[in-house]
């Protein structure tokens, strides 16, 4: 039998897919999980930008964007090593995007499941351009442009990407979010939570878990 979860009293509907795998994970990391990590804090802590992505301020002029996925997650975490790039731009924006790509040289691989398209650089970087029509999109890319890592790029400031990832819950999703919201301060936790009492309220529970298990990760072993 499919699982549920509460919207009101009295009122549920069946879990999909994605909470329940969320909600798996959950709870077998607080089962097993130990104060600490593998890892010591210092490397915790480090913010590194080793690869340099491809400059898209050219084909991306005049359209609102921002890096999320893996690459974006270095500026809250430690980086991950990855080829691949993902943008994010506007569903409206996707037509101008593609085409101001195809002038830059970027050569059209095929096109995304989830919505969006994929792209190789001229010097062979893959991008990913995601399409978002989302209530809250306009505001969180428009505020990238005033986020950005020590390349210069402008990343997706961290309650949307920890909105983004939640919604997506695939594994790696749900240890990024743990990651970065484990080392978030106090202001960025009650962003995050301001961010999904408008959109998710009734994930709440499983937000707070993720952050938990993210600040027992920085604590030290007994």
């Amino acid at each position: 039998m499919a699982g549920t979860t509460h919207l009101s009293e009295g009122v549920s509907e069946p879990l999909s897919t994605k909470a329940r795998m969320r909600k798996t994970i959950i709870r077998l990391a607080k089962r097993r999980q130990k104060p600490g990590s593998g890892s010591g804090k210092a490397f915790l802590r480090e913010r590194t930008t080793l690869i340099r992505y491809p400059d898209l301020s050219q084909p991306f002029q005049n359209i609102d964007w921002a890096v999320v996925g893996a690459v974006a997650t270095r500026l809250y975490m430690p980086e991950r090593l990855t080829q691949d790039m993902d943008v994010l731009v506007l569903t409206a924006d996707s037509p101008t995007a593609r085409r101001q790509l195809r002038a830059a040289g970027f050569q059209h691989v095929g096109e995304l499941s989830i919505g969006g398209s994929q792209w190789r650089s001229p010097d062979g970087f893959n991008i990913d351009l995601l399409e978002c029509d989302a209530e809250w999109c306009r505001g969180a890319l428009q505020e990238a442009a005033h986020n950005r890592d020590a390349h210069g790029l402008p990343i997706l400031p961290l309650p949307y990407l920890v909105l983004m990832k939640f919604e997506a819950s695939r594994a790696q999703d749900i240890a990024d979010i743990t990651r970065m919201l484990g080392q978030a301060g106090e202001a960025d936790l009650d962003a995050v939570r301001a961010l999904f009492d408008r959109y998710l309220l009734y994930e709440k529970d499983d937000l707070e878990s993720l952050i938990s298990l993210g600040q027992l990760e920085m604590q030290s072993e007994d």
